[in-house]
């Protein structure tokens, strides 16, 4: 059943492709609508700010659709590749801003309509829920930019070992270590934040 599901997938973002290749404008915006969330979440957790995430997925989109072409289905589906030009791109912006430092404040996500209500929570549970998200991005902002990278990918991004390895190009070991540190580091500092009593 997973097996077919997986083909079919391929095959419809195959088919997704090949019309906006065609210059079918309402495929496009089903790319867009479809994975605009995702990247933009990405984004946003490498970048704290509602501002620089849209940026970064509007540079994004702008990437896949000049490379549509070298999307080729037998190597694996859209999404797996989207994701992963998304995730370069990001990693990339990432790496330049903590070489080339700005004083820059997290924006305020909760008023941003990338961001999904919890469906059928009372209004108490639902900002109990904002604050908690928002003292964790916190906390991930404070890790060092190497831990940042592995805890995003693999916890957030929910990425393999071996993904990260050849996304980061380090060793796995590595990787391991950083991943492990940084979770340490994150649960010390929501301790110290209060958000967490561990």
């Amino acid at each position: 059943m997973e097996a077919l599901k997986a083909v079919a997938a391929t095959s419809n973002g195959a088919e997704l492709v090949r019309r906006c290749r065609a210059g079918d404008g309402t495929a496009w915006e089903e790319i867009v609508s479809q994975f605009s969330r995702r990247i933009f979440n990405l984004a946003f957790r490498f970048t704290s700010s509602v501002e620089t995430a849209e940026d970064l997925t509007q540079e994004v989109f702008i990437r896949i659709y000049r490379t549509l072409e070298q999307f080729d289905a037998k190597q694996g589906d859209l999404s797996n590749w989207l994701m992963r030009l998304a995730r370069n791109l990001i990693i990339d912006d990432y790496r330049h801003r903590q070489r080339n430092p700005q004083n820059s404040y997290a924006d305020d996500v909760e008023d941003h309509t990338f961001h999904l209500r919890a469906v059928g929570t009372s209004a108490q549970k639902e900002m109990e829920r904002r604050e908690t998200a928002k003292q964790v991005q916190e906390g991930i902002d404070k890790l060092p930019p190497d831990l940042r990278t592995c805890v995003i990918l693999r916890d957030i991004e929910e990425l393999t070992y071996q993904e990260i390895v050849d996304l980061l190009k380090i060793p796995e070991g590595t990787v391991k270590s950083r991943i492990n540190r940084g979770r340490i580091e994150l649960a010390k500092i929501l301790r110290r934040m209060r958000v967490v009593n561990i």
